[in-house]
């Protein structure tokens, strides 16, 4: 079973959105909470380096095999514990070369990162312990003079990953306050995306997209 039409594919939606801001095929490109790295081969479509960052080990490592391989096997749960054999690969026009993955913490970065021209932090906010020191104290050095911060989050605040002294009350406005020193914002909408927990049920959400230029 599909999910129903209009939902896009929600990493190649953050590439295009970011894509228009690259400034040509030198840029680099940073993507935070990069999972299995499908937003980081769309960027290399246009840039010439990305960098995908995971705090999961196990998403880092199918990332590494789809890099080096271009395909990683794996079973989709069906129901109960059903599965099937499937396939996924990178496109092959994708210079796979251009991509490298890390295992990282995105409130502990390597110190020898450096700036980045595009940033990517797909659905992260919502799932660090610090937020808000994410947003305002580490944000600001990765990405380059004039460069592009794209965040996107449905704002879905749970103790499992944030304390509840750390939540933000008003997602949007707080991220204005955060960022305005530093970003200003130039673009928001609405960007959906689905998550499949197996053949018949699928988890609808709508994420708060949201484009910001470093001043």
């Amino acid at each position: 079973m599909k999910p129903p039409p209009g939902i896009h594919n929600f990493p190649l939606a953050c590439a295009r959105l970011l894509r228009p801001k690259s400034g040509g095929q030198s840029a680099r490109a940073l993507d935070l909470g990069c999972a299995v790295g499908r937003s980081s081969f769309e960027l290399a479509r246009f840039v010439s380096t990305v960098v995908g960052i995971d705090f999961s080990r196990s998403f880092i490592r199918a990332a590494n095999q789809l890099q080096k391989k271009g395909m990683i096997k794996f079973r989709l749960r069906e129901e109960g514990n059903a599965t099937r054999p499937v396939v996924a690969r990178v496109p092959p026009k994708i210079d796979r070369a251009r991509v490298s993955f890390r295992k990282g913490d995105a409130l502990h970065l390597p110190k020898n990162l450096g700036s980045f021209d595009l940033v990517l932090a797909a659905n992260l906010i919502d799932r660090l312990p610090d937020p808000r020191k994410f947003l305002s104290k580490l944000l600001p050095d990765l990405v380059s003079p004039r460069g592009h911060l794209l965040l996107t989050s449905p704002y879905t605040w749970t103790s499992e990953y944030t304390p509840k002294s750390k939540w933000f009350q008003d997602s949007f406005a707080t991220l204005k306050k955060l960022l305005r020193p530093h970003f200003r914002l130039i673009h928001r909408q609405h960007l959906p995306f689905m998550l499949r927990e197996h053949r018949r049920k699928f988890q609808y959400t709508l994420a708060d997209a949201t484009l910001w230029q470093k001043i």
